[in-house]
């Protein structure tokens, strides 16, 4: 049998002749071999979908997925990358950056006492320490002459005094610094007492003294007269700063403020007052206007302080001449048990009645320009008995919180230090530090027992006015801290009698400098950063943008992604329906 072959083309490649043979092509005008119907379904019919997609028409779906993933893997890598760099910059940047301390603020103070006018110069870091400056005394200067006080008939004079000094503190502190060092002056009891006296006299020579400072390149804050009570409790800030009650270096040489460290007391001998100042308990009555709250380093503290005016070295030494005027039978040669044996001397009565702390026992018949002569005689033990009567001992009834002249004073506690003419009398007897109460009757009655000839081989330092006075300073101060405070054999070893700590007098202008720093602004501490802010926050702003874009993109290939492959299946579903 023949075989039949119904293709309507050749097969590419086949070679006629083999299989079926080739037809040829259909004569023109004639019309082609009608289809058996087998062949008319199959070309009928479409083949599946599956079965017409061969395999090269995958190779370019696989091309692009493939390329798909490259833009996703380098997104990745940048966006990682843009981490790495900003996580690396802002701990570069705040981790390794370099503290400058701003460097060292001046100030001045002028302590314009009764008797002189000491000028001193502190510096402090100007970051401050809990709103305090860390103040250090850096320069000294004595103004020579005497306190501004005497200078209530010619005011004008004032300035002759400082100029000196003034020109030496120029030198200590920077140039640069100048305008901005704050300049203060205090004035203490000699001042408030010429107040009292003659409050015009006071007040031109305080206009004297603006006048000047403000031709100075300092920054004048003014001069003022400040109070017993506050001058009590500056000398307390002084004493315990010095001693370093309030803040200490621990081993990282920072500034920390001790632990169970107890404050001092202080005893403060001036020319014109004497103050007293210490911690009291809590339970201490606050109705008394002696007791006081400070705050320094960010601590509170509770005080009594109490300033005994005319009761300072030089007015009570005034007011026991006084005294012994008034009960000697002679007007004009008196016997004085204080002063040296064979010492003789004469005083105009202006020196000892124009004082406003003698003005009650001035004589009626009074003359200023009356001379008046006093022998000593150098007998301690009359000396003694009669400094006693520049107190009044019996004001207090009895009561034990009291010193003297019905004055409230809780029981003293624990250590003093006592400077100024406490410290210089103990001094003149090879006394510091602290001793017994014996030792100080001792020393005292060995001085005072001297004859004025010898007192220029006692003293290392011999001054007429000030040798002549140490034997009446001494008993005077007995009373002051035995008989008035209530020291005792056993609580007098816990005073101890000092100048200075270190290189920094025991002074109330410390402590005065130290409550000022208080209203001073603190300056901040420079930074120094690796990068200057500008390019550090360009780089930030940078390299957040591209690490944003490399998210947004990898956020839409991941969208995109995931729509293909929904419509993906979607698609197969379909075909496999059909």
């Amino acid at each position: 049998m023949k075989q039949r072959c119904w293709t309507l083309t050749r097969p590419r490649g086949a070679v006629p002749g083999h299989g079926c043979p080739a037809l040829a092509p259909p004569h023109p005008g004639t019309a082609p071999p009608p289809l058996p119907p087998q062949s008319l379904l199959r070309a009928g019919r479409r083949l599946p979908l599956r079965q017409r997609l061969s395999p090269s028409s995958h190779r370019p779906r696989a091309g692009l997925k493939a390329l798909s993933r490259t833009p996703a893997i380098i997104a990745l890598v940048v966006l990682l990358l843009s981490v790495v760099v900003l996580v690396a910059i802002t701990l570069i940047q705040f981790h390794h950056k370099e503290v400058l301390l701003p460097g060292l603020k001046y100030g001045i103070v002028l302590d314009a006492g009764s008797s002189r006018t000491t000028v001193y110069v502190y510096q402090w870091p100007a970051e401050k320490e809990n709103n305090t400056g860390v103040v250090s005394q850096t320069f000294k200067c004595s103004v020579k002459g005497s306190g501004i006080s005497s200078y209530g008939k010619n005011p004008q004079d004032v300035p002759k005094a400082f100029e000196d000094c003034m020109q030496k503190v120029k030198g200590q502190i920077p140039a640069h610094l100048h305008r901005s060092t704050h300049i203060y002056l205090g004035a203490t009891a000699g001042m408030r007492l010429l107040r009292l006296q003659n409050e015009t006299a006071a007040n031109e020579v305080l206009a004297s003294i603006r006048n000047y400072f403000k031709s100075q390149p300092f920054d004048f804050r003014g001069a003022q007269i400040i109070s017993g009570q506050e001058e009590g409790i500056y000398g307390w800030i002084t004493a315990n700063y010095l001693m370093g009650n309030f803040l200490e270096k621990n081993l990282w040489h920072m500034w920390v403020h001790p632990n169970g460290v107890e404050t001092t007391g202080a005893l403060d001998l001036g020319g014109a007052s004497t103050q007293i100042s210490f911690a009291a308990e809590e339970k201490v009555g606050l109705n008394t206007s002696s007791i006081m709250k400070v705050s320094l380093y960010g601590y509170v503290y509770t005080l009594y302080t109490h300033s005994f005016q005319c009761y300072g070295r030089n007015e009570a030494e005034k007011r026991f001449l006084a005294i012994l005027l008034q009960n000697s039978p002679i007007k004009t040669n008196i016997i004085n048990p204080c002063y040296p044996r064979n010492y003789v001397t004469t005083l105009t009565g202006g020196y000892i009645f124009d004082s406003l702390c003698t003005a009650d026992l001035r004589p009626v018949n009074y003359d200023p320009d009356d001379i008046i002569t006093f022998e000593g005689t150098g007998d301690p033990s009359v000396c003694r008995e009669k400094v006693a009567f520049l107190f009044d001992f019996k004001a207090c009834h009895d009561q034990e919180a009291c010193s003297f002249d019905g004055v409230y004073q809780p029981k003293v506690k624990g250590a003093f230090v006592a400077f100024a003419g406490f410290y210089y009398t103990a001094s003149a007897f090879n006394l510091s530090g602290s001793f017994s109460l014996n030792a100080f009757n001792s020393s005292t009655w060995y001085f005072c027992s001297e004859s004025w000839s010898q007192l220029p081989l006692l003293l290392p330092r011999f001054d007429e006015v000030y040798a002549r006075s140490y034997c009446f300073s001494a008993h005077y101060i007995y009373h002051l801290l035995v008989n008035g405070y209530r020291f005792t054999e056993e609580t007098w070893p816990q005073i101890h009698f000092k100048k200075e700590v270190g290189n920094s007098s025991i002074a109330w202008s410390l402590g005065y400098m130290l409550s000022l720093t208080n209203q001073i602004p603190a300056e901040s501490r420079l930074i120094r950063l690796p990068m200057d802010p500008p390019a550090f926050m360009g780089i930030l702003a940078f390299f957040t943008a591209v690490a944003l874009l490399c998210l947004a993109f990898l956020l839409y290939l991941y969208a995109s992604s995931r729509k293909q492959r929904h419509s993906q299946h979607a698609f197969d579903h379909t075909v496999d329906s059909e």
